[in-house]
């Protein structure tokens, strides 16, 4: 269930999300690094060529896709993720069920377009845009998955 209004406020937050990251690719060369890791312990993520790591960003998780399973599991839901980088993803459950948004406040969104990676960047674009975050980063994971990660601030390391 969903209100009238909510997939132009989800559009809408596709095209802000896509603008923010283009934003980034300018500022700090994000998707040129040839290596990046997350820190899930330490709230990070980390962007680095072969003479060391040259842009770090405080990030918060979104969720994760599954073509295993064909859904969207919201870092809210998964057990296994660390409390402290949760609070947004929390925020958007909240934003949710306060405004009647089914895929928002539910642990699990079926992916029902046949196109997982979009839904999955759809649903980061309304946690971008709820929590006002700078943007998002999409890490593949083993078995066909990948964990969103949103950026709450980043910097050059010098």
């Amino acid at each position: 269930m969903q209100p009238d209004w909510y997939p132009a406020w989800r559009d809408e937050a596709f095209e802000q999300l896509t603008a923010k990251n283009a934003r980034l690719a300018k500022d700090f060369g994000l998707g040129s690094w040839s290596r990046y890791n997350y820190d899930l312990t330490a709230g990070k993520l980390l962007f680095s060529d072969q003479s060391g790591v040259k842009v770090v960003s405080e990030i918060q998780i979104a969720g994760s896709i599954s073509t295993k399973a064909g859904n969207w599991l919201w870092a809210w839901a998964n057990s296994n993720l660390p409390g402290d980088l949760l609070g947004d993803a929390k925020l958007v459950r909240s934003f949710g069920e306060e405004k009647g948004v089914d895929e928002l406040a539910q642990a699990y969104v079926d992916d029902t377009t046949g196109d997982l990676e979009a839904l999955g960047w759809e649903l980061t674009a309304a946690m971008v845009r709820v929590c006002n975050a700078l943007g998002a980063y999409r890490s593949p994971r083993g078995e066909g998955g990948a964990l969103y990660l949103v950026f709450k601030n980043i910097r050059w390391t010098n």
